[in-house]
């Protein structure tokens, strides 16, 4: 009778797995996509400096507006990126104070992290979203090529507003197995 229920609690949770696994699918695939982007965003980055370096030292030509491209790629490369850095933890952790709160202290410490940063990034996406809406009634756009910047603010949304959900997931996780699964 005992193995019976352990097959049972173990088919149960593969099964959960599963299903976590299979919401989340979608999740990691919008996160892959904005990494590729931010990827793509950087080589592009590279590729401006390395061409305006080139035209401005051995041509005498500066390549007009290029720190405006390169300002607007890094836009890209950091909040693309960010999901992904949320889906594997490669944000910065310190961990000073580990031995000395315990278990159930990290296990605190991580759910408020997590909910402190959904909070955050949620105004932050708000006022963004704000600002995105004010630069397409404006038409605001860069000074010397006259790129609008209201995609780079919608960038900026998504960044965040993927990396919240990525948040949201750790968080309700963490909430799900409790403190007897927290390391």
């Amino acid at each position: 009778m005992p193995q019976r229920s352990s097959v049972h609690c173990r088919t149960t949770s593969v099964r959960a797995a599963k299903q976590a696994h299979a919401r989340s699918g979608l999740l990691e695939r919008a996160n892959r996509l904005l990494t590729g982007l931010s990827i793509v965003s950087l080589v592009l980055m590279v590729c401006v400096t390395f061409s305006g370096v080139v035209m401005r030292y051995v041509f005498n030509a500066p390549i007009l507006g290029g720190n405006e491209v390169i300002q607007l790629l890094a836009v890209a490369v950091v909040f693309l990126a960010m999901p992904f850095a949320a889906q594997t933890e490669a944000h910065i952790r310190v961990d000073v104070l580990d031995t000395a709160i315990g278990r159930f202290g990290r296990y605190v410490g991580d759910i408020l992290s997590r909910g402190i940063s959904v909070f955050v990034l949620s105004i932050l996406i708000y006022r963004i979203g704000i600002k995105a809406l004010e630069a397409i009634e404006f038409g605001d756009t860069t000074n010397m090529l006259s790129i609008p910047l209201w995609p780079f603010y919608g960038l900026i949304a998504l960044g965040m507003g993927l990396s919240v959900l990525q948040l949201l997931v750790q968080l309700l996780d963490i909430l799900r197995k409790g403190l007897n699964h927290h390391e």
